[in-house]
């Protein structure tokens, strides 16, 4: 039996088992994909001993996503942009560390608003997601990014380190202050922070400043509609929210771990909107 898991800390609140588990039986495959606490002081550890155990793989959540990328012996592209691994594959040659965030995003917005060619995107946020959103928004072919923090310094400094990696996106950072002066231009706000996750306050914008095709994306799935969408949907906007992101990234992962390469369906999104209803 194949065996693979997602490994956090904590990690009692992921939907990825019930992702996997959906594609194991649509596949009718021999496997298990099992929730694996691991404390930051023990994640190494941990690794090593599911290796040993014959585990083909984890997908890596927060707090870890650093650690897998300096655990791993060889690195893809897109874990090398971002400075980050939510993939690790346990392999005879090594451990190979991957980065699908930036997939997982690129594929839902592809799915819901195609490609950004030529168009203006505001990215908010430049912490641990952003530089993977800002490898998707560059992959959709925005000609330019605002990158929007509370902390402009930190928002510049994602600029400095993305823009030799893409000459042909403008990467223009700001203070979420600036909102007001580049909302009017923008196709697509992706909200890359936390605000508005669990009890974190949400984002304080004017979302009547943005066109009226625009689209609104939140990356996090808990819960389901942040108030960000909710506002986006009641003036009318395409709302995006980040289940998506969830099951697109999923994608290369399964295919690691178990051989086949699975398709993200309505079926499935109705099965993690009913674990999500029921908890």
């Amino acid at each position: 039996m194949k065996r693979a898991g997602v490994i956090g800390w904590p990690v009692a609140h992921s939907l990825s088992p019930v992702l996997h588990g959906y594609w194991l039986k649509e596949h009718g495959i021999d496997g298990s994909y099992e929730k694996i606490p691991a404390s930051p002081e023990d994640f190494t550890q941990v690794i090593l001993r599911l290796r040993d155990e014959g585990y083909a793989g984890v997908n890596v959540t927060v707090p870890h996503k650093e650690a897998a990328f300096a655990l791993a012996d060889h690195k893809d592209d897109a874990a090398i942009l971002a400075g980050a691994a939510n993939l690790l594959v346990l392999g005879k040659d090594g451990i190979e560390g991957h980065n699908t965030d930036f997939y997982g995003l690129m594929e839902s917005l592809r799915e819901n608003i195609g490609a950004l060619t030529g168009k203006s995107a505001i990215l908010l946020g430049a912490g641990g997601a952003a530089r993977g959103a800002v490898l998707a928004l560059d992959m959709l072919g925005a000609s330019e990014i605002h990158i929007l923090n509370r902390d402009a310094a930190r928002a510049d400094a994602l600029a400095q380190a993305m823009a030799p990696h893409m000459p042909e996106t403008e990467l223009l950072p700001g203070p979420l202050a600036g909102w007001n002066d580049v909302a009017f231009d923008a196709a697509l706000v992706v909200n890359s922070t936390s605000a508005g996750m669990g009890s974190n306050p949400p984002l304080d914008l004017d979302l009547s400043l943005l066109l009226p095709d625009a689209a609104v994306c939140d990356i996090v799935y808990h819960p389901l509609e942040t108030k960000l969408l909710k506002d986006a949907q009641a003036r009318g906007l395409l709302a995006i929210d980040g289940l998506g992101m969830l099951m697109h990234q999923a994608v290369p992962s399964f295919e690691a771990f178990f051989g086949a390469r699975p398709e993200v369906t309505p079926g499935l999104r109705a099965a993690l909107v009913e674990a999500l209803d029921a908890r």
